[in-house]
C-alpha cells in the first residue's frame, strides 16, 4: 500500500475508506460491514468517518468493524463546529469513542469551519491531546485564508491535514489552497475522489478510460493517487466495487496520460471558492 507522510512524521495509507451514509440501512449493514473489514485486509487501513454521518451510526458500524482490530487502523473522525468549544468539544469526543468502541482518535478534524474562535477549537485539540484521546487534530473544508488564520493561532501550525473536495471535476484548490499546503509538507485529504455521479458518467472520461484499459472510477483516483502528498478516501458499499478501486493503485498514469486529462478537465486558471458537498 503506497503511504502518505503526515507533518508528525506517521506514515498512513493514500488509499482510505470513506463511510458517508454507511450505517444507516439496516439491509447493507452485513455487505457494509464486509467491505470494511475486506478493505483493511488488503491494506486500506485509514478510515475516515464523522459524527455527523447518519448522526453516529457511521461511527457505530467502524466501531464493530475495528473493535478486534484495532491496531490496525488509522482512524479519522470530525467534530461538529458546532461542538468545537473548549467545552462541548471533550463531551463530543466521548460520544465518537464510545460508538466507536476505542480508547483513542487517531486524527480529530474539526468537520468545517464554524462560528467558534479558531484559537478556543485548537486549545480544545490541544487539551484531548494531552488527556491521549486524540493523536493527531487538523481541519476540513478550509480554504486558504481559512489556513493562513488558522496558523495564527497557538498549535494551528500542528495541523496534520486539511480534507476538502478534491477530484477530476473540482480542481479549484490546484490554483492557491494546494500550494499553500504543500509549502508546509500538509496532505491534502480528498473526499469524494470520484466526484459525484456525473463524473464517471461523463462521456469524456468514460472514453478515456476504455481506451487506456481502466474503469472510469480507476482513472480518477489514479490521477489523485499520482501525487505524494494526497490521501484518497473513496466510499463504496460493496466488496467488488472496491477491488476495482483498490486496482486503480496499479495503474500509474504516464505523462501523455495527464496531458490528456488536463485537456478534458483543465487545471484552474484563477482563484475560485472552495467547493465544498
Amino acid at each position: 500500500m503506497k503511504k502518505v507522510k503526515l507533518p508528525s512524521g506517521k506514515r498512513v495509507p493514500a488509499f482510505g475508506l470513506g463511510t458517508w451514509y454507511m450505517g444507516e440501512n439496516p439491509a447493507t449493514r452485513t455487505e457494509e460491514i464486509a467491505t470494511l473489514q475486506l478493505g483493511l485486509d488488503l491494506g486500506a487501513t485509514l478510515i475516515d468517518t464523522a459524527e455527523m454521518y447518519g448522526e453516529g451510526q457511521s461511527e457505530e458500524l467502524v466501531g464493530e468493524v475495528i473493535e478486534d482490530r484495532r491496531d490496525e487502523v488509522f482512524l479519522v473522525t470530525k467534530v461538529l463546529p458546532t461542538n468545537a468549544s473548549r467545552r462541548k468539544m471533550t463531551t463530543a469526543c466521548e460520544r465518537s469513542l464510545r460508538r466507536l468502541r476505542t480508547d483513542r482518535i487517531d486524527l480529530y478534524l474539526l468537520h468545517w469551519r464554524g462560528d467558534i474562535p479558531l484559537a478556543e477549537t485548537v486549545e480544545a485539540f490541544l487539551s484531548l491531546k494531552e488527556q491521549g484521546k486524540i493523536r493527531h487534530y487538523g481541519v476540513s473544508n478550509f480554504d486558504v485564508n481559512d489556513m493562513k488564520e488558522l496558523w495564527s493561532v497557538p498549535g494551528g501550525s500542528e495541523t496534520q491535514t486539511n480534507q476538502v473536495l478534491y477530484n477530476l471535476e473540482s480542481r479549484g484548490i490546484e490554483w492557491d489552497l494546494l500550494p499553500w499546503l504543500r509549502v508546509r509538507n500538509i496532505p491534502v485529504m480528498a473526499y469524494a475522489p470520484m466526484g459525484h455521479a456525473s463524473l464517471l458518467q461523463n462521456p469524456k472520461l468514460v472514453s478515456f478510460a476504455r481506451r487506456h484499459g481502466m474503469t472510469p472510477g480507476q482513472v480518477a483516483l489514479a490521477w489523485l493517487l499520482l501525487n505524494d502528498d494526497v490521501i484518497a478516501i473513496p466510499k463504496t458499499s460493496h466488496r467488488d466495487r472496491l477491488l476495482e478501486n483498490l486496482d486503480a493503485l496499479e495503474h500509474r498514469l504516464n505523462r501523455a496520460q495527464l496531458a490528456e486529462l488536463d485537456g478534458l478537465f483543465p487545471p484552474p486558471t484563477g482563484p475560485r471558492a472552495l467547493e465544498m458537498i
